[in-house]
Parts: C-alpha cells; sequence; structure tokens
C-alpha cells in the first residue's frame, strides 16, 4: 500500500505488492530501479534486519503507535479501509464505530508486519502451541488419500503464519506471488516464504508475461499436495463476478478453475489473531458442481467461496487487512469513500 498508511499493496490486495499508481520515478542510472523503489526495499531491509532482535513486547507496542499514528492521520488507504469494512458492518464510514474498527484493523494489519519482520523468533513449537486450527482434518484426511487440496483464503490475519503451520504439520505446500519493484525485494519476499517453507510460483516472467504459475500448481494438485492461494480479489477481466456483502466484486477464478481442471478439493478457510497467538478455520469442501459448462462451475464455485469469506470476515473485520478499493461501483470514485 502506498502513500500514508503503510507498507505497499498491488492490485491483488496483498501487503508487500506493487502499489496501484506508483510516482512517476527520477530519471537515474540506466537499468537502476527508480529512487522510490530503492527505498521501499531499504525499509524491508532494515526491517527484516532490524526488528527480529527486538524484544517482543517492545516490537508490538512499536507497531502499534505507529498504526495508531497513521490511523489518526486518515491517509487515503485508511480511508478506504473505512469505506471497506463499512460495507462489511453495514454502517457509514463516517460513523464512530467504524472508525474504530478500522483503528483495531490498521493494529491487526501491522501487526502482521511485527510478525513477519520477527518470524525467526517464532519456534516451531511455539506456532504450533499458538495456532487454534478448526477443519484441519479437510486437509489432512484428502492429503492422506493422496488426493491435492487447494486453500483459498483472503488476506486476513496472518497467512504467513498460517502457512508455517501446514509446514509445521508436514505439509510443505506451493503458493504465488506477484513480481514486485524492484526485484530486489520480490527476491527478499521470495526468500522469506521460502524459509517458512513454501514453494512460491511467480505470477509474471522477469522479463514480463507469464510465469504459467498454473501449469505447475495443477501439477502439484495431481500430485496428491496441498496449494494455498489469496482469492478474494481480482479486479481484472478474468476475475469472476460475485455478490460480496451486498454488491458486486470479481474474485480469482484460480482456486475454483483448480479443482474443476484436476479433481482437487476446493477449501476455503479463513484466519484472525487472537490475544497471543492465531486462528484458522478450515471449511468444507466445495464441490464442483454435476452439470454446466466449465466457467458456469467455476462461477457457482467461486460465489460458495465468496459466501465463506463474507462469514469469516463479518466475524473477525478487523483481521481483514483489504487497503484498496474491491467493489465493482468503487472502481470510480465516490464522495466520501476514500480512494
Amino acid at each position: 500500500m502506498k502513500g500514508t498508511a503503510g507498507p505497499p499493496q498491488g492490485r491483488s490486495g496483498r501487503p508487500g505488492a506493487a502499489p496501484d499508481d506508483p510516482s512517476p520515478a527520477r530519471p537515474g542510472r540506466p537499468g537502476a530501479a527508480p529512487l522510490a523503489d530503492r527505498l521501499v526495499a531499504a525499509a524491508y531491509t532494515v526491517g527484516w534486519a532490524v526488528v527480529r532482535h527486538v524484544p517482543g513486547r517492545l516490537a508490538a507496542w512499536f507497531f502499534q503507535v505507529l498504526a495508531d499514528w497513521l490511523w489518526r492521520r486518515r491517509g487515503r488507504s485508511v480511508r478506504r479501509l473505512e469505506a471497506n469494512l463499512a460495507r462489511v458492518v453495514g454502517g457509514d464510514s463516517a460513523d464512530p464505530a467504524v472508525r474504530d474498527l478500522s483503528r483495531a484493523g490498521m493494529r491487526s494489519y501491522f501487526r502482521y508486519w511485527m510478525e513477519s519482520f520477527r518470524f525467526t523468533a517464532y519456534t516451531r513449537e511455539r506456532i504450533l502451541d499458538g495456532t487454534r486450527v478448526t477443519g484441519g482434518e479437510h486437509i489432512f484426511d484428502n492429503i492422506a488419500r493422496g488426493r491435492g487440496v487447494v486453500v483459498a483464503l483472503p488476506h486476513m490475519g496472518n497467512y504467513d503464519l498460517a502457512g508455517a503451520w501446514l509446514v509445521h504439520t508436514g505439509h510443505p505446500f506451493t503458493t504465488v506471488a506477484e513480481r514486485l519493484k524492484p526485484e530486489s525485494l520480490f527476491e527478499r519476499f521470495v526468500t522469506y516464504r521460502e524459509r517458512l517453507g513454501m514453494e512460491v510460483l511467480p505470477l509474471t516472467a522477469k522479463g514480463g508475461g507469464s510465469a504459467m504459475a498454473f501449469g505447475t500448481l495443477a501439477k502439484r494438485l495431481r500430485e496428491g499436495r496441498p496449494v494455498c492461494l489469496p482469492a478474494e480479489r481480482d479486479l481484472t477481466a478474468s476475475g469472476v463476478e460475485v455478490d460480496f456483502f451486498g454488491a458486486r466484486t470479481r474474485m480469482v477464478a484460480g482456486p475454483a478453475l483448480l479443482a474443476v481442471q484436476t479433481g482437487a478439493a476446493l477449501l476455503p478457510a479463513v484466519l484472525w489473531f487472537e490475544d497471543d497467538g492465531w486462528g484458522i478455520r478450515i471449511h468444507e469442501e466445495i464441490p464442483v458442481p454435476s452439470e454446466g459448462t466449465r466457467q458456469e462451475k467455476v462461477g457457482v464455485m467461486t460465489q460458495a467461496m465468496a459466501a465463506v469469506f463474507e462469514k469469516g470476515i463479518a466475524e473477525h473485520p478487523e483481521d481483514w487487512h483489504m487497503l484498496q478499493r474491491l467493489w465493482l461501483d468503487d472502481l470510480e470514485p465516490r464522495a466520501g469513500a476514500g480512494s
């Protein structure tokens, strides 16, 4: 996320992805990354190098203070978070209750970053003991039968530590990542997630164009392995249009399409923070419809996935880290809704 509300987010809404509308770069050395990109990369480098050495309580206090400071400034991304949360709770973005909720949301978002920078402080035992899981058998039973699973999830809680939990249960998995600018930042994020035990596939090739990640994901699923994909935002033409909190948006087609093509189980999941740990709920499989074209099946399954996300977000709205536009009728700015 760019601007005044913290780390960059990209078109998918992933924290850490490239901004949607980066400022024009000043001329520099041929082949050099723009200054703004280099500064962002440097900030992340410092974060990973320094925060892990800070005592946990001090780090938590600092990131909460930072979140509150940005929340009080009420920059563009905070206003967007409030507009999104207003959809969730059925209020107005100017309501004091929504404003309070956005403060909790910013604290949750910055807790994610604090934990990411301090990941080396979390042992296997700490992650397993601190994670409360409901429905884990939906993953484990399918994998035990040699059937792949697609775990689809919204941007909630700490999905990196949720991934580490899955790895520590003996199930390394494959996921995807948007290519960031500068390339050094993207490589650092890939290295970070690979150290958690994930196989990370870039969505685009280094020189541009598709990196053919879908084929690799399908191969992993046919091998009976798990794949985990963020799935609640795809405003491109390839996204599947769904109803979500009473309005239309587009979500990622990949999870349902992979399930249709490979026979893998599509398992939606929701994540949240608990006092000193993490919550995960793995929902029951979304079955492939017996009738209809492939496109129609994907549409039905993606709508069912959206309904699960809607329920989970409504139960834990403060842990939904959506600081960008999501609904189609927000693509053109509305008065008072932020940007």
